[in-house]
């Protein structure tokens, strides 16, 4: 039997920032947790800003995707029109959207890439996000693929069972423009979910990484 494991519960969580680089991007890496969230959480605020994919059937793909995995959800989703594989030289125009989006919402989570990312779009992504978000909780979500960057995560959001095969059949559904990718199918999504599970003592679980937390052991005393 595994050993339980520390649990830290949001005393407060109304809000949401979701950011991916490309479309497709927050369902391989959250949408497990965008689910579990929405469903405790009925009318959550989840804004969503994606980089790239705008004006293609990528935008299509993605605003079909979201609604599906934030259900009841407040969704406000923008997708953006940066060129796929270019984010370090348009620097300036994703500073300039993330900070717009800060000036409208005051989140209490923001689910992101990960700086250890091997993909240049991913990584510069989470690179801008304390330029924005200074002092918010920002999760780092892994996404699995040919460059073999999956690290040592430190925080895991266990998914039932129904949940994790729910994100693997979605991810199926919504993206069919990604169906020819050789890593893309459920094989590669709950296998990963296991391992993540396993990690934590659950059966499915993503993973996430964190930067900075502070804590306030005094409180309630």
């Amino acid at each position: 039997m595994s050993e339980p494991m520390t649990r830290l519960v949001p005393s407060r969580l109304g809000a949401v920032v979701a950011l991916g680089a490309h479309c497709d991007d927050l369902a391989i890496g959250a949408g497990g947790t965008l689910l579990t969230l929405c469903a405790a959480r009925p009318g959550l605020r989840v804004d969503a800003l994606v980089l790239s994919g705008g004006g293609t059937e990528r935008e299509e793909e993605e605003r079909a995707a979201l609604v599906a995995f934030c259900p009841g959800a407040d969704l406000r989703l923008d997708v953006l029109k940066l060129p796929d594989g270019r984010l370090p030289a348009h620097w300036q125009e994703a500073k300039e959207a993330l900070e717009e989006l800060r000036a409208r919402t005051e989140p209490e989570l923001i689910l992101a890439p990960y700086r250890g990312d091997a993909h240049q779009d991913h990584r510069g992504l989470a690179e801008l996000v304390p330029t924005a978000f200074r002092g918010h909780l920002a999760l780092g979500y892994e996404i699995v693929k040919w460059d073999g960057d999956l690290g040592r995560p430190s925080v895991y959001q266990p998914l039932r069972p129904e949940v994790a095969e729910r994100k693997a059949d979605l991810l199926q559904r919504h993206y069919p423009s990604q169906r020819r990718r050789p890593w893309y199918d459920r094989e590669a999504f709950l296998g990963l979910a296991r391992v993540r599970g396993v990690e934590c003592g659950a059966r499915y679980a993503e993973a996430f990484h964190s930067g900075k937390l502070i804590l306030d052991l005094a409180a309630g005393g």
